[in-house]
């Protein structure tokens, strides 16, 4: 069983969360892992730097003077790689580099993630957040308060809210995730997760 203190906004220790490790994972696969990052990388490249090749270039395509008899080299058009202005020999063209694993993979590797940061002791409980309007002085004195590093935390709550995001967007390095949300990739980018109990509930449900 693993049994975490639960905190208010302001801090204050409120009481403890315990549950069954196993609710979420069984184990943490360090491979699988490996692969869902390798992949959520891959699907943040762009993928469009491209070059022209000789014949994409604009100009001529008629060969620039006879082959024998002016004491010159063989030259071809204008368009030609070894000429100022003309087409690159090995041009690069755009390529999309995503790719998806297997639903379950992803959401083992979510679990496993999950699982790993209890593991590392990496995971602080606030009871619940609430913020009246959006206003980024409540998030960012709630994470001094719990002496938590906002550029090096995940924020996962229970359900999307505005005045939530509107508040931390401004804060450098934070991320912010409803718990429908949650994937391997963010929870092993940052540090910590700072997560309220009703997320927690809604993971453990989860399938």
């Amino acid at each position: 069983m693993i049994s975490l203190p639960v905190y208010s906004q302001k801090g204050e220790e409120v009481g403890s969360y315990e549950f069954d490790p196993a609710e979420i994972a069984t184990r943490v696969n360090k491979q699988l892992l490996h692969d869902a990052v390798v992949m959520y990388e891959a699907n943040r490249r762009v993928g469009t730097s491209a070059t022209k090749s000789r014949g994409m270039v604009q100009g001529s395509t008629k060969k620039m003077y006879r082959q024998k008899g002016t004491g010159n080299a063989r030259a071809g058009s204008r368009r030609s790689p070894i000429r100022k202005g003309g087409g690159h020999t090995f041009a690069k063209t755009t390529k999309d580099w995503s790719y998806r694993l297997p639903k379950k993979a992803v959401r083992l590797a979510t679990r496993m993630a999950l699982l790993s940061k209890f593991q590392d002791d990496q995971v602080k409980i606030v009871d619940s957040l609430e913020i009246a309007a959006p206003k980024t002085k409540e998030v960012t004195t709630m994470m001094s308060l719990l002496g938590l590093d906002a550029a090096r935390t995940l924020l996962t709550i229970e359900s999307y809210d505005l005045n939530i995001w509107k508040s931390s967007r401004n804060i450098a390095g934070l991320r912010v995730t409803p718990a429908s949300g949650l994937n391997a990739y963010d929870l092993l980018h940052q540090k910590m997760l700072l997560i309220t109990r009703g997320a927690l509930d809604a993971l453990r449900k989860r399938d």
